[in-house]
């Protein structure tokens, strides 16, 4: 059994439950899912699964990879990860990946994503930091404060919290409940919200603390 798939982010709505409760849901799709390539202890070292996702032009693809995937049968794909699991020779390479098959309703999951990048930011917003008395004359509104000592050490200290890029991280949020999966769609929702842009590929998981 497969650990992990690749989805792609569709968006954000939300359902009601059977007692009319709203529930925000992620909305992700793991259509164009295929393993790739099965990893061997014996000529790799270790038990794995190549997966990818997302179908591309072969135009796209230099002809190393386009060999790796006529190989295994499956279209050009845009994103690959290794996964693991058990019974993974029930897997072949070429095999479509349905979430239905991998997880259930109800189920705990931790997906991983890319955060949307927000540039070069101050450092109030990057940090939340509350910024100087907005009175009184002190024009100390939205500045970061004093950042190091004098005499000693007589330098900034590493990991000081400043201004600078935010986003575009490697992010990932626990605990999330798989609320309903749609097998004919190859869709399942997620509940609450999960890291990264519409139409980012995200990497749904196992929970590792449930």
């Amino acid at each position: 059994m497969i650990e992990a798939i690749l989805a792609k982010k569709i968006g954000m709505t939300h359902i009601y439950s059977e007692t009319g409760a709203q529930i925000p849901v992620t909305v992700a799709t793991t259509a164009s899912s295929y393993v790739v390539q099965r990893k061997s202890k014996e000529k790799d070292g270790y038990e794995a699964l190549q997966i990818g996702i997302l179908a591309k032009k072969e135009s796209r693809v230099n002809k190393a990879m386009k060999g790796h995937f006529k190989k295994a049968g499956t279209p050009c794909l845009y994103r690959l990860a290794e996964v693991k699991g058990t019974e993974l020779d029930n897997h072949k390479p070429g095999t479509e990946i349905k979430c239905s098959e991998i997880f259930q309703v109800g189920e705990h999951v931790d997906v991983t994503g890319t955060s949307k990048g927000k540039g070069f930011q101050g450092s109030m917003k990057r940090h939340n930091f509350g910024g100087g008395r907005a009175t009184h004359g002190s024009m100390h509104n939205r500045a970061p404060g004093s950042i190091g000592s004098s005499s000693d050490p007589s330098r900034v200290y590493k990991g000081m919290r400043m201004a600078g890029h935010m986003g575009d991280d490697t992010v990932t949020v626990q605990n999330l409940k798989i609320v309903a999966i749609r097998p004919e769609e190859n869709i399942i929702l997620i509940g609450g919200g999960t890291p990264g842009a519409v139409g980012s590929v995200m990497m749904i998981k196992k929970s590792v603390k449930k």
